[in-house]
């Protein structure tokens, strides 16, 4: 019997997973059971999904067309309970990255699959150059690495863009935590690859705004293991230089998104194609439960640390005007320097307060919690 697939959270970034189920559905893989938003989501040349029927309420698409997975792409404050409503209903879950907002959720989520199989979105993770970087076991301190740029209009996406609270409750957006999560999780896994399972004790961070928004949009990070290894990440939304994201462990170099790659001893990027799609690595599972999936809600954990005491730390610091200059094609102000700051925290460990760039303040250092036993 073919796998029936809803969808809920159907604008916006849900097209990516409306295009994944059309390209299932041609293929005969599938069958769309549904889609779901709180708003009208107009059919897309990539993804028509014809005859797919549309809900407003996602609790009416469940008990209306029973469908064996669920694919949740939503806001992550709302994951949670639509996650716990769709394994009431007894459906297998792809559930979008970050999946939750704490680690009590965390173990919230998997108390509650009751045998339901479950797989968080992070893409990064079926990347087969990742894959790759691990098996060569590199080693070395970490380094992350990214320096984009995003207009003001990218906080107007959605109400919860660029805050920290809505309708009184925390939300998950900001450089690291959102546009650079994907490089984050990836580091997380190297880290593991690298040597003993690395579990993060410490965090160290600065966070700092250049427009009015409440979260930040360029974030430095250090992260220190129960064994002394350090991951250290520099990454911004305002520079005027493009830096793609950049795991570095020790000579090796792995590039976010691009999947270009250089090992030790090699001297160019080359890039490795192949990803592994997660919503077709959760269908290979559901058929034979000998294919691991790529990315169990357990494998995030210590991203879900890393998030929670984000969030949790003090209101980012406003880069003043003086230490901005406006972006050439307008939308928004850059930081002068912030493409060669990035690198340079990443690659030397050290923050930007520590080093003397006159608009930095000292960080936020907090203890974080035992991760859940996997």
């Amino acid at each position: 019997m073919t796998t029936r697939v809803a969808l809920i959270g159907a604008g916006g970034h849900g097209l990516s997973h409306r295009r994944t189920l059309q390209r299932l559905l041609d293929a005969g893989r599938i069958e769309v059971a549904g889609l779901c938003d709180r708003q009208p989501v107009a059919a897309h040349p990539d993804a028509p999904l014809d005859g797919a029927p549309f809900f407003t309420d996602h609790t009416e698409l469940l008990s209306v067309t029973r469908p064996d997975v669920v694919v949740i792409c939503t806001p992550p404050h709302t994951h949670l309970a639509l996650a716990l409503d769709v394994f009431a209903a007894g459906a297998d879950l792809l559930l979008e990255k970050p999946p939750v907002m704490s680690l009590a959720e965390h173990e919230k989520l998997a108390s509650s699959c009751g045998g339901r199989i479950l797989q968080i979105g992070f893409q990064a993770l079926g990347s087969v150059a990742l894959a790759e970087l691990c098996a060569a076991e590199p080693s070395g301190e970490i380094g992350v690495t990214g320096a984009w740029w995003r207009p003001d209009t990218y906080y107007q996406r959605a109400p919860w863009a660029g805050k920290r609270l809505v309708d009184g409750r925390p939300v998950l957006d900001g450089a690291l935590v959102n546009p650079f999560a994907h490089a984050l999780m990836q580091a997380l896994v190297v880290a593991d690859a690298a040597g003993p399972e690395f579990r993060p004790v410490t965090l160290e961070l600065e966070r700092y705004r250049t427009r009015a928004i409440e979260t930040d949009d360029t974030t430095f990070l250090r992260l220190t293991g129960a064994d002394g290894r350090r991951i250290t990440a520099a990454v911004t939304l305002a520079s005027p230089v493009f830096i793609a994201g950049e795991i570095r462990v020790g000579e090796a170099v792995l590039e976010y998104p691009t999947d270009r790659l250089r090992l030790p001893g090699e001297p160019d990027f080359r890039h490795v194609p192949g990803r592994a799609g997660l919503l077709e690595n959760l269908l290979d599972h559901r058929r034979d439960r000998t294919v691991p999936l790529l990315a169990p809600l357990s494998r995030t954990a210590g991203f879900t640390a890393v998030a929670e005491a984000i969030v949790a730390s003090p209101a980012p610091e406003e880069i003043g005007p003086e230490w901005l200059t406006p972006h050439p094609d307008g939308g928004g102000s850059v930081i002068a320097g912030i493409d060669s700051l990035v690198r340079e925290v990443a690659d030397t460990g050290r923050l930007p307060s520590e080093t003397g760039v006159p608009w930095a303040r000292p960080g936020h250092r907090v203890a974080l919690g035992a991760l859940p036993a996997h």
